[in-house]
């Protein structure tokens, strides 16, 4: 038999699942509690104490009575009692006629057939009994035991039998049905999860502060007492997110909310402060919420089992009360017994009494009450799961009560274990769509960046950059933090990976800043933070994936002189670009475009007249359409890097005022076209690296004001005379080409300071290039260079030599003539300079500072 405990541990469910469970969950649980009792207690007493007491129905006895006079013969019974030692007193019974005689004192055998031997007279029968002698056996109680017991199979109804058990077992059915889907695996998991997110998001600090706020946002008194805060402005912070402040409210920079102006100051900690450590635990609950939300919005299996198992329960029902309520009138006191056991018993009916019979029609009765109730609960759920659509849940009460009003509607199983949360306390479901705003988010992001980026932590993290101008990096925050805005010094502030980025009032303070990037940030500004940045700002690097990233006030910024976009900007979403707005920023110098352009915007055409540097960096997409560049006149820097240009572009020759021409990383194989740059005069420096050229043509000597030539990285197998006619020729890179030898009439260019032949197959080094004594830098590294002539102390400008990666055994000792070149401008192998003499080492290891000073 199941105790009690173990058959309750069915039922067992966590005491944090009690908010997923109804009232009418509950209630069923207490009636199957109630029922399971009953099975107990009913199959407890049957155990104990159910028998059945059966008499033999005595047919000639009722004859007698019918017909008293018609027969002579008298039955009647002498019963004597005995009492030995240690012995029951033992009843014997004599019959006559067809009356059965037992005897116990004699055997079964003896005294059945008795009934068939004539009878004798009353001394006979004394005689008899006083001469009889034998050992007792009862034999008369076993017979009645034996009845007994046949008659409790035969004669009883077997619902009086097996009622308790199946009792029992439906009760078992029914709490199993109630909660498998707490046991199932595919629910359980979400189910736990949820009940473990939804615990914590209710005991929150966060979600008391929240909701505390935005009550007191929303509240009609607090809005009063707001338009009076003038009064008392010291308590009153005001968040980026109303505009401007004014100057008699200063922004508090720990908090971005609002509060009452005339509340006392007691009141305010209580709100504003939120601890670090709690709020760390919110932002962990608003990541487990989102991904929760992802997790069980997806499927609907939580909700359908809940409605199967309501349908199992309440055909249970039906089912039940069916079938019991024609059993209830077969459990009775009385029965009628028919053994076929005459031959041992003498009888063939027997009149049997249930003793249990009466209990059990009572507790019969009660569970049918009770399964009548848990039945039409039952049908209540289901009128429940079906009035109303619960694979939705909108949380439209919680916005008109807050100021979050973008808490998104949910839906499937995570609705539905809303609305089961709704049963049990609706406070539950709206202290957990805090968590699910994006603005909520957000403030406590603002909170906890600006409790953990302190001044004092800002100051830590500025540097000087190349330009010598202090910057701060923040990379990858919830938000820019206030402190930043106090950094009044601060030269170039970049903000990469800041998704929520804002820009108050507060940069005002910040008078030096001139150059702002802006890396996957498309931040937001108020309007007095956009009119200091239209007045001040010089510069503004964007960095973006799609084009719709890049900030509508970017292109307001009147006085921007710097413009760098970095992103995709082809052809499809040109039209999107903003660049049409260009018109405005009048006195924009330098447009900096890094992206995948199948051709030049024509709208950059709006800002020609203004631009002097255009740089275009293509990803490898081929650049074809280049006719915008022939109105941009006043271009005087170009760069077209890995465009795939096969020739040099015709509408470049129309740039008259056109300085400097960079078309690296492309696919250039012959420059003939390279005559055409005699038109422009002004060309100085001229980078065709990180091509395919084979050969320089002569007409190169037309470009007569160039003094830089950047061939590098091509397939140059030889050095025409024609690049060394080239007088104001300053600056030589060949680098890794396949160039065998260095002809004789470099010696001509008197003007070279660096000239760069690195990666080469150079072996010898003719003399006349000792006759550039300018040369500054002269890079001689991978080549199959033996030795390096002793002339090489012309060169009393060299600051830089690198020899390393040739085929040298030796350095000559007039290197110390060189009287810049130290030991950190020398680039060879270590050997070669150990191998040097000890005066010349001491020379090359002298201070750099003033000796180069005094070269300079």
């Amino acid at each position: 038999m199941f105790t009690l405990a173990e058959v309750a541990s069915l039922n067992d469910i966590q005491p944090t699942y009690r908010i997923l469970k109804p009232w009418w969950d509950v209630f069923m649980d207490y009636l199957a509690v109630v029922m399971l009792m009953v099975a107990i207690f009913a199959g407890t007493m049957q155990l104990t104490k159910d028998q059945v007491v059966c008499l033999p129905v005595l047919q000639s006895t009722v004859n007698s009575k019918a017909q008293p006079g018609t027969s002579g013969k008298a039955d009647f019974t002498t019963v004597e009692t005995t009492t030995g030692q240690g012995e029951e007193a033992s009843m014997r019974t004599f019959s006559f006629g067809s009356a059965p005689t037992v005897t116990p004192d004699v055997p079964l055998s003896r005294a059945t057939s008795s009934q068939y031997e004539p009878t004798e007279s009353g001394q006979e029968l004394k005689k008899e009994q006083k001469d009889s002698s034998g050992r007792k056996t009862n034999l008369d109680f076993q017979q009645y035991v034996f009845i007994n017991q046949m008659c409790y199979h035969l004669a009883l109804p077997w619902y009086s039998k097996y009622f308790p058990y199946l009792v029992l077992i439906h009760t078992i059915i029914l709490i199993v049905s109630s909660n498998f889907w707490f046991k199932y695996p595919k629910t359980c998991s979400k189910i736990e999860h949820f009940v473990s997110i939804l615990g914590k998001c209710f005991e929150s600090p966060w979600t008391t502060k929240a909701l505390s706020e935005t009550a007191c946002e929303d509240s009609e008194e607090n809005k009063q007492r707001l338009t009076g805060a003038q009064s008392l402005p010291k308590y009153v912070s005001t968040s980026s997110d109303e505009g401007s402040p004014s100057a008699s409210t200063p922004m508090i920079t720990k908090s971005g909310f609002k509060f009452s102006a005339d509340k006392p100051m007691i009141e305010v900690p209580s709100v504003t402060i939120l601890d670090k450590k709690d709020g760390e635990q919110a932002k962990a609950l608003f990541e487990k919420v989102r991904k929760f939300r992802a997790h069980v919005e997806d499927s609907d299996l939580i909700y359908k089992l809940y409605v199967g198992q309501t349908v199992i329960k309440t055909v249970k029902f039906i089912f039940i009360l069916g079938y019991t309520a024609n059993f209830v009138n077969t459990i009775s006191f009385e029965h009628i017994c028919n053994p076929k056991v005459e031959h041992l018993i003498g009888y063939t009916q027997f009149e049997c009494t249930h003793n249990m019979a009466y209990m059990l029609k009572k507790l019969l009765i009660s569970y049918i009450s009770l399964i009548c109730v848990y039945g039409f609960i039952c049908l209540y759920t289901l009128f429940w799961l079906f009035r109303i659509p619960l694979k939705e849940y909108s949380f439209e009460k919680v916005r008109e009560e807050s100021s979050f009003s973008d808490i998104p509607d949910v839906k499937n199983d995570f609705a539905f274990l809303l609305h089961m949360v709704d049963q049990y306390d609706q406070l539950y479901s709206k202290r957990f769509g805090v968590f699910l705003s994006e603005v909520s988010e957000n403030k406590l992001r603002e909170i906890s960046l600006n409790h953990e980026w302190t001044f004092e932590k800002l100051r830590q993290h500025v540097s000087r950059n190349a330009q010598d101008k202090q910057e701060l990096h923040l990379f990858m925050l919830s938000g820019v933090p206030d402190a930043v805005f106090d950094l009044t010094d601060l030269d170039v502030l970049k903000l990469e990976l800041i998704p929520e980025a804002k820009i108050p009032a507060k940069i005002s303070q910040m008078t030096n800043l001139q150059e702002l990037h802006l890396c996957h940030c498309p931040a937001k500004v108020e309007q007095t933070a956009f009119s200091f940045l239209r007045d001040h700002l010089r510069c503004l690097h964007v960095k973006f994936t799609d084009v719709a990233e890049i900030p509508a006030w970017v292109y307001l910024l009147k006085n921007l002189r710097e413009l760098y976009l970095i992103g995709n900007l082809n052809s499809e979403n040109n039209k999107m670009i903003g660049l049409e707005s260009l018109r405005e920023l009048r006195h924009l110098k330098i447009l900096h475009v890094k992206s995948n352009l199948t051709k030049i915007p024509p709208n950059i055409t709006d800002v020609a007249p203004h631009l002097t540097k255009l740089v275009i960096h293509n990803d490898g997409t081929k650049l074809v359409v280049l006719n915008s560049l022939k109105k941009m006149t006043n271009v005087a820097e170009l760069e077209l890097q890995n465009c795939e240009l096969e020739r040099i572009p015709h509408a470049i020759f129309s740039l008259s005022n056109l300085q400097e021409l960079d078309l690296k990383s492309n696919i250039i194989r012959t420059i003939e076209e390279i005559i055409s740059f005699q038109h422009l005069k002004r060309l100085t420096c001229l980078k065709l690296w990180h091509n395919k050229i084979v050969n320089i043509p002569s007409s190169i000597t037309h470009i007569k004001n160039l003094e830089s030539l950047y061939l590098s990285n091509n397939k140059l197998e030889s050095l025409p005379a024609a690049v060394f006619s080239l007088q104001k020729l300053r600056c030589l890179d060949v680098s890794y080409n396949s160039i065998a030898l260095i002809p004789v009439e470099i010696g001509l260019l008197q003007n070279l300071q660096h000239f760069h032949i690195t990666g080469n197959k150079v072996d010898i080094l003719p003399k006349q290039l000792f006759k550039c004594v300018k040369l500054r830098t002269l890079s001689l590294g991978q080549n199959c260079i033996t030795s390096i002539p002793d002339k090489v102390s012309q060169l009393l400008q060299l600051t830089h030599l690198e020899l390393k990666g040739n085929c040298l055994d030796r350095l000559p000792a007039t290197l110390g003539q060189c009287q810049l070149l130290r030991k950190s401008g020398l680039v060879v192998e270590d050997h070669l300079f150990d191998a040097l003499p000890s005066e010349v080492k001491e020379v090359l290891n002298q201070d750099t500072s003033i000796p180069f000073a005094n070269g300079i």
